[in-house]
């Protein structure tokens, strides 16, 4: 046994034994079934749908096609296949398989090189390193592209969001190079308060949009892409084709729809939260990114060594019988850790000095 894995082991018993969190959901599978059971009677939901036809899927379509002012949406039970389908939809049209993006994108360094080994989609990149693309970035790549794509936030940047301004200019320049939108909008959800605009004037920017329903929305897994129904079509036939048509999806939709229901509402309320936090750490010893957050997630930097910071966690879940925050992990420098602090309903049951005071335990500020 690795010393990782011991510590894993170890963190996961601690995280059981808690009786409260901060910036994780506690539940048990069977809490979690239970409330979906609920919501179903809540919803009206007594259909089961078949192979994504009718019931809860087919409402849960509905209403993210409706939030994000598009003609059609399509339920996909991972984002990972949803994205890579809804680019080669756009490749294959386009007879390009170049794809414009972040290099810190998530299709880039988190899908085992599934875009260009089942699709052969090849990477143009927009940007290096922590910064959010512009209209000046997709002018300058030559030739034809297939698609670009954006990602809100740029998460593997800290959760950067471009400003409103910089997010227009680069739909201006795609429309004006007919090149094909694509938004990665895994925690649109999240970013739309930043923008303080409607989720369909932010998604009218965009040829297609991806949204994902495990993450703020809290559900137990899936996502939708939003686009014009001849879009929805090819990806419902692409769906197939990559296993992603289970013979049911009820209840990763109800999932869903129980997250825009009663967590959609509060994003404003988790983002005001999250700064409130960001802003007292530097008080304490601590750095954030972005120095302030634009949405509920963000990062926290301290010095310190990552094992010994986590012993430190360790000790504080098994005194206080809470679960703070996943672990940190060591940065390029050997002299600094990080971790990311994802602020949502939990969160918002803690007063935000408390939580900057126990980071500070934890780091030893």
């Amino acid at each position: 046994m690795t010393d990782e894995t011991d510590f894993t082991d170890r963190f996961r018993a601690a995280a059981r034994s808690c009786g409260r969190t901060v910036f994780w959901r506690l539940t048990r599978p069977a809490d979690d079934l239970a409330r979906l059971a609920a919501a179903c009677e809540e919803l009206g939901i007594d259909e089961w749908d078949s192979y994504g036809s009718r019931g809860a899927v087919t409402l849960l379509e509905a209403q993210v096609a409706d939030l994000l002012g598009k003609p059609a949406a399509l339920f996909v039970p991972s984002g990972t296949l949803a994205q890579q389908a809804v680019l080669r939809i756009w490749c294959d049209r386009s007879g390009s398989r170049r794809v414009a993006l972040p290099d810190l994108s998530h299709l880039v360094h988190h899908e085992e090189d599934g875009p260009r080994r089942l699709h052969g989609l090849e990477w143009e990149f927009l940007t290096t390193g922590r910064r959010t693309p512009v209209a000046a970035d997709l002018e300058a790549v030559p030739g034809q592209l297939g698609a670009a794509l954006t990602e809100l936030p740029l998460r593997d940047a800290g959760c950067l969001l471009p400003s409103w301004e910089d997010l227009v200019g680069l739909s201006a320049a795609a429309r004006e190079g007919g090149v094909p939108l694509h938004l990665d909008g895994a925690r649109l959800w999240e970013s739309q308060p930043f923008y303080d605009r409607p989720l369909d004037e932010v998604a009218g920017l965009f040829d297609s949009v991806y949204v994902s329903f495990y993450k703020g929305l809290g559900a137990q897994a899936g996502a939708c892409v939003a686009a014009d129904e001849d879009v929805v079509d090819e990806l419902r036939s692409w769906r197939k084709r990559m296993g992603g048509t289970l013979f049911t999806m009820t209840p990763y939709a109800v999932g869903g729809l129980l997250g825009l229901r009663d967590e959609l509402p509060r994003m404003g309320e988790y983002a005001d939260w999250a700064r409130s936090l960001a802003a007292a750490l530097p008080a304490r010893g601590m750095r954030v990114h972005p120095a302030v957050p634009g949405m509920c997630t963000f990062e926290v930097y301290a010095d310190g060594v990552a094992a010994e910071v986590n012993e430190r966690l360790l000790t504080f879940m098994e005194a206080e019988q809470t679960l703070l925050c996943g672990p940190f992990r060591q940065t390029d420098d050997p002299g600094t850790v990080v971790a990311e602090l994802a602020c949502y309903a939990a969160a918002t049951e803690h007063d935000p000095e408390v939580v900057a005071d126990w980071l500070a335990r934890v780091v030893g500020a």
